[in-house]
């Protein structure tokens, strides 16, 4: 019997040693295991927060885009309103050119009340954006004025705008509507 159990304690002390080279075996496996998901955890956590940084940044160029248009459209929202009033505009100061002095006292009455009524229209008209694009002995430019007719003035530079046929306007710095111009052209 005591051989038996040396025999015995031998055989455990052997299985023993198996299992512990089993179980340290499968925590080294584990270990290992276990450090290459916390890797991938750590690689995918950083690729969450690039693409929240990324989603952020996008958000915040929609925003301001959304802004900018918003800003703009406000900013010429008038822009049609104004296009339609200028024709209006043409008529009133084609009546206010009639020479008063020919006119009965009736109708330089008439003509008067034309004036104010154009000047007061002016005013508004000029604090909400509108301008009137300078054009007479300015050099002619084609972003802001339409050749309509050339002449031959050997007293003026070529180019140099000599008779305005139609005012021009810009709008909030946009041009709306360019001036119809006779250009020196030597």
């Amino acid at each position: 019997m005591g051989k038996e159990k040396v025999k015995k304690t031998a055989e455990e002390k052997e299985e023993k040693g198996v299992t512990k080279e089993k179980i340290q075996n499968e925590t080294e496996e584990k270990e290992i295991v276990t450090e290459e998901t916390k890797d991938n955890s750590e690689l995918k956590v950083k690729e969450l927060e690039d693409k929240v940084l990324r989603v952020q940044a996008e958000l915040q160029n929609y925003k301001r885009r959304k802004d900018e248009e918003t800003k703009t459209a406000i900013k010429y929202a008038n822009e049609e309103l104004i296009e339609k009033l200028l024709p209006t505009l043409d008529n009133f100061e084609r009546a206010i050119k009639l020479d008063d002095n020919d006119l009965t006292d009736e109708l330089s009455k008439f003509l008067e009340g034309f004036k104010l009524i154009y000047t007061s229209l002016v005013s508004v008209l000029n604090d909400i954006g509108l301008k009137e694009i300078e054009a007479i002995d300015k050099p002619f430019d084609p972003a802001y004025h339409q050749a309509v007719l050339t002449d031959k003035v050997e007293t003026e530079e070529d180019g140099i705008i000599l008779e305005v046929l139609q005012k021009g306007y810009m709008f909030n710095g946009r041009v709306i509507r360019a001036s119809m111009v006779k250009v020196n052209n030597l």
